[in-house]
């Protein structure tokens, strides 16, 4: 625990800051990066310049060796923007100009790099191999269990001392323990999830299962009940024994009360919170499985990836399945073999002689050539259940089809409103044809009175009279509104369109509405004899 603070309770910043200290791990310098982080790690509080870390990791040797000072420096920049170093304070005390220059910039190691670096050395060290579970740390901590809560029953309480000392003592036995049986189990999970294991590869995990990790999960599984009680035993007096403790030694924890914003680390035991993870890794709470019911579990599935190699095993001996000794001769063949020989081998061992024979249709529009070779060819979709099943057949029932008569009955609904709509703007029209300026028009009417405008326009024919310009065949017709709009060039008339979203005044021009079934002629003898306002009078 961190000043008694979860880790959920971290910034975004805070938390991009602490994950950039891998950075280096996976960088493409990452094997200088690792040589120059060791060379710090193998100080306490020192801090280094240049010229101190190039002669450090040429006495090492390794990738590191051939950096000059110039591209060290670029790699100690990078690591303290990453925070794996932090630059020095220390007073640099130079007899010449070039020695300060070359001894100015020193930097020392931070926390968390020297955290990272550890850890990144513990698994290059030993990521891969077998962990022994430290059994025996287990029998230490039910006796340091029944220790402690001895003392804390006792009259007068315990002694904050000694107290201190067995819960240290307790819960580093517990941690090493714990560690131990995940790394174990960890790889015990690799190595069954292999399905090529021979005889003696067998012989060897089926001893290991049925003696090792029996006796583990026997030994876990006889002192868990022990654990669990001693630590019923002392959860009641956990918080005065700990407040006792920390009165007797406050240690670095008194920098969480003085400093607020500083993180303190304390050593594991002297929270609630850690004697809470011990008491979940023994029993079970909260309706979730402890670690022990845990162990149980992953042996069982041990046992049973140890029994599914044991059938294939058999199987194989009859010669039934097994083709292992086959496959690994035909490994060896592509092994050595050129690139163009690699390519007939693989043609006669599965039978692979091009994409055409992969049974899905390329695209119809692209024509390749049969002498087109995979590698630069272009690609065709596999349907995902051909590639995940290797069938085109449908699975589960067919999907009834959806019913969209609703939609329709609304879609059919709206077009007809939108229809009478527009029959009633045509109507409109028509009854207030040749006094436009005397009415004022609804929306629907004026909008349906534009568009019949414009379109008439542009069917229209603009020609030069000898004194002017003339419109001819500025004409629309409507067959489904049974209307008819005409327009025509009169010089010097104003018709002033009104409705409810304001006017229009349209200059030089004359309109007019009828329906669809009367003649042209009657039309224009109908324009002909409206009287025509003056432009005083028409211009509103």
């Amino acid at each position: 625990m961190e000043g008694n603070e979860p880790h959920g309770d971290d910034t975004g910043a805070q938390a991009w800051q602490r994950l950039s200290a891998y950075a280096y791990l996976s960088a493409p310098e990452r094997l200088e990066y690792v040589a120059v982080m060791r060379v710090f790690c193998g100080t306490l509080l020192a801090d280094l310049s240049v010229p101190d870390v190039l002669a450090k990791l040429a006495q090492a040797g390794g990738p590191g060796a051939a950096l000059d000072a110039e591209t060290l420096t670029a790699r100690l920049e990078q690591l303290v923007r990453w925070g794996n170093l932090l630059r020095s304070t220390h007073t640099v005390t130079a007899t010449s100009i070039a020695e300060y220059q070359r001894s100015r910039s020193r930097y020392q190691l931070s926390k968390l790099g020297e955290r990272v670096q550890r850890d990144a050395d513990e698994v290059l060290a030993g990521a891969d191999a077998a962990r022994e579970v430290s059994s025996e740390l287990l029998a230490l901590v039910d006796r340091g269990l029944r220790e402690i809560a001895a003392m804390a029953a006792a009259p007068g309480g315990a002694d904050p001392q000694q107290a201190l000392e067995r819960i240290s003592t307790l819960f580093v036995q517990f941690a090493e323990f714990a560690e131990s049986v995940r790394d174990f189990y960890a790889y015990l999970g690799q190595v069954l999830a292999r399905y090529d294991l021979d005889g003696a590869e067998y012989q060897g995990f089926k001893e290991l299962l049925l003696d090792y990790v029996e006796a583990i999960t026997e030994d876990v599984s006889f002192r868990a009940p022990r654990i669990a009680a001693h630590l019923d035993a002392v959860r009641p007096h956990l918080p005065a024994l700990l407040t006792r403790i920390d009165a007797h030694a406050a240690g670095i924890g008194a920098l969480a009360d003085g400093l607020p914003e500083t993180r303190v680390q304390r050593s594991r035991g002297r929270d609630l919170a850690d004697w809470e993870g011990l008491r979940e890794w023994f029993t079970d709470t909260g309706g979730q499985a402890g670690q022990v019911g845990q162990l149980r579990d992953a042996t069982l599935r041990a046992l049973q990836s140890l029994l599914a190699n044991a059938k294939r095993m058999l199987r194989s001996a009859s010669g039934e399945m097994s083709r292992r000794k086959d496959l690994l001769r035909l490994a060896a063949w592509f092994d050595t073999a050129e690139p163009e020989e690699a390519h007939d081998i693989a043609v006669a061992a599965f039978g692979l002689y091009g994409a055409r024979h992969l049974g899905v249709a390329p695209d119809p529009d692209l024509a390749v050539p049969a002498y087109v070779t995979w590698w630069t060819g272009p690609v065709v979709d596999v349907p995902v259940a051909l590639r995940e099943r290797g069938s085109r057949a449908p699975r589960g029932r067919a999907a009834a089809a959806e019913d969209h008569s609703e939609q329709k009955r609304r879609l059919m609904e709206q077009a007809r409103e939108q229809a009478e709509a527009r029959q009633a703007a045509a109507d409109e029209l028509r009854s207030v044809s040749g006094r436009f300026d005397q009415v004022r028009l609804s929306a629907p009417a004026m909008r349906l009175l534009l568009e019949l405008l414009t379109a008439a326009l542009g069917n229209a024919q603009l020609h030069k009279d000898t004194d002017d310009f003339l419109l001819d065949g500025a004409q629309v017709r409507d067959a489904d509104l049974g209307i008819r709009l005409t327009a025509w060039r009169t010089p010097g008339r104003h018709t002033v369109l009104r409705s409810v979203d304001g006017d229009l005044t349209a200059d030089d021009l004359t309109l007019a509405v009828e329906g669809a079934f009367v003649s042209a002629d009657d039309l224009m003898s109908a324009a002909e004899s409206v009287s025509m306002p003056t432009a005083g009078e028409a211009s509103a």
